[in-house]
């Protein structure tokens, strides 16, 4: 592969909704669920939009990655608000550095990202629970909190879209997802 590609679940685009489901990734693995997003014209099967990180080495499992787009909102243990551009005319990549998106804040911790990622486990079964409400983005692995978005970047944010499981270039690779469970909140 040349480029990452998805996945894409057919059933709709919802806005707010839970998610539910159980994955395993060997090591040198990569990959994530991608959610309120839109389809890539030019790239086939390519999604951009907000991302439940996943990586076998558990570097940025549970992050917030925004595909394509204005790259990570948090970090493992980070609960962060996005702000709003002062200049909504630039061109998002003079806001981002070293694959991290600069305008936000971190309003606190939800603990050491190392003891985070001691709760998952390599080539072994974990849960994804994922729950966007409004402008709410609050990603957990095996039930502990790993990151939490407020998004409040009107222009920027995404209220509803696609979902999809990413197929990750790199080295070779297993990932596996099973029980996958979607609810939609009314």
């Amino acid at each position: 592969m040349k480029t990452n590609s998805f996945i894409i679940w057919q059933g709709g685009s919802p806005a707010d909704f839970e998610i539910k489901l159980e994955f395993k990734i060997t090591k040198s693995g990569n990959s994530g669920i991608n959610y309120r997003s839109s389809l890539l014209s030019e790239v086939p099967y390519a999604l951009k939009g907000y991302q439940a990180d996943i990586d076998g080495a558990n570097r940025y499992t549970g992050q917030n990655y925004e595909e394509r787009a204005r790259t990570t909102l948090a970090y493992i243990g980070e609960r962060v608000s996005v702000d709003v551009l002062a200049n909504s005319t630039d061109a998002l990549k003079d806001h981002i550095k070293n694959n991290a998106w600069l305008v936000r804040t971190v309003n606190g911790s939800l603990g050491k990202a190392d003891e985070l990622v001691n709760t998952i486990q390599s080539d072994n079964w974990n849960t994804c629970h994922i729950i966007a409400k409004g402008n709410r983005l609050l990603h957990y692995m095996n039930n502990v909190l790993m990151s939490d978005v407020t998004d409040n970047d009107p222009v920027n944010r995404k209220s509803a879209g696609l979902i999809g499981v990413q197929v990750h270039v790199g080295p070779p690779m297993k990932v596996e997802y099973r029980n996958i469970r979607l609810k939609e909140i009314k």
